[in-house]
């Protein structure tokens, strides 16, 4: 039996430094994470813009007006090839603040990183699949709240994250336990195991309690 303890590879293991980013074109923004990953960030963190959010397409007359504006517009295969060109996806710890259309970004990134030559067992990175999120405060749903949640159990390694609202610090903390709580419940409920509940899964909060 070896000698060493649970996780202590961890401690010495440095952090993943990520800036938030993403605009204009896929293009453009594969330049600013070049650049970002030159000068010494060594994970990624992609927005995007408000259409991709809500599933249009960049062409869709009502993405008029908010195309790139927030963040990357991504509507097919080629958009995310061309973000990530030149960047070794097996090698890179990407995060994605997505949610109503987590499912689709996934699947276009793993396809992407497919077309790369990449192992799949060796992508790493979040997802933020909090769609009970966009009910409570962004609005940035694409379907009713059932199969939108079946929509999230259908991604096996995700993360949740807390809005960041100004109430009682204290109260947080129960909110998203819950919000974990109704992922996890529909998870089993549509088959997985108790015992797969849990392990790979985050969430982040802004209690201080």
């Amino acid at each position: 039996m070896s000698d060493q303890k649970p996780f202590q590879h961890d401690k010495d293991r440095p952090w993943i430094f990520r800036t938030y980013a993403g605009h204009s074109t896929a293009a453009a923004s594969n330049a600013l994470y070049r650049d970002n990953l030159s000068k010494g960030q060594t994970g990624l963190s992609v927005a995007f813009d408000l259409p991709t959010q809500t599933g249009y397409d960049a062409d869709h007359v009502l993405a008029r007006g908010e195309v790139g504006k927030v963040g990357v517009p991504i509507s097919h295969l080629g958009d995310m090839r061309q973000l990530f060109d030149s960047i070794p996806l097996e090698q890179m710890n990407t995060s994605m603040t997505i949610n109503a259309t987590a499912a689709w970004l996934l699947a276009l990134y793993i396809a992407a990183a497919d077309e790369q030559g990449a192992d799949r067992s060796k992508l790493t990175g979040t997802v933020q699949n909090d769609i009970i999120k966009e009910y409570l405060s962004r609005g940035t749903y694409v379907f009713p709240p059932e199969p939108s949640l079946r929509l999230i159990t259908d991604i096996i390694s995700y993360t949740y994250q807390s809005p960041e609202v100004e109430p009682d610090q204290c109260l947080l903390l129960p909110f998203a336990g819950s919000w974990g709580d109704a992922g996890s419940r529909t998870r089993v409920c549509v088959g997985d195991s108790a015992g797969s509940v849990g392990p790979g899964e985050s969430q982040r909060s802004g209690a201080g309690c």
